[in-house]
């Protein structure tokens, strides 16, 4: 059985690129830092930092709603790999392929730890009312998969 389950956080912005042909396919690049539990004397890593690739709509997925800095789980199966590199040495690979992604925390735990990250063309959701709720601005109504 090939199964992993990981939990961290995007080292950077998903990297995504399309096949070519009829049916393109969105395949999407990321490195997860993953905590270590526990820490070895001398040993300065806390974290590994382990490549994914999402293919077709989970890599659409990544490409919108993936950013550095957030935390989500995945999970996946091992896949290693070779080629041939320009200098003629033969380099091997180690990717997650991921089967299932999902978002580990809160939106707004997650703007903390990235400095506060608002996708573009999007406004910034003004402070909760006095009743608990966040009041919606104005002209995003249509964008709510509810009405």
């Amino acid at each position: 059985m090939n199964k992993v389950i990981l939990m961290g956080r995007l080292t950077r912005d998903p990297e995504v690129r399309y096949s070519q042909g009829e049916s393109a396919t969105a395949v999407a690049r990321y490195t997860l830092a993953v905590d270590r539990r526990f820490r070895r004397d001398n040993d300065q890593q806390t974290a590994d930092f382990i490549n994914c690739v999402a293919f077709g709509r989970n890599g659409e997925f990544a490409e919108k709603y993936f950013h550095k800095g957030i935390k989500i789980a995945i999970t996946g199966r091992i896949q290693t790999g070779s080629y041939t590199n320009q200098e003629g040495q033969k380099v091997y690979t180690t990717d997650v392929v991921v089967e299932e992604q999902e978002f580990a925390e809160s939106k707004s735990a997650s703007e903390s730890q990235s400095g506060g990250y608002q996708p573009a063309g999007r406004p910034a959701p003004s402070a909760a009312a006095g009743d608990g709720f966040m009041n919606i601005p104005d002209g995003i109504d249509e964008e709510l998969p509810f009405n």
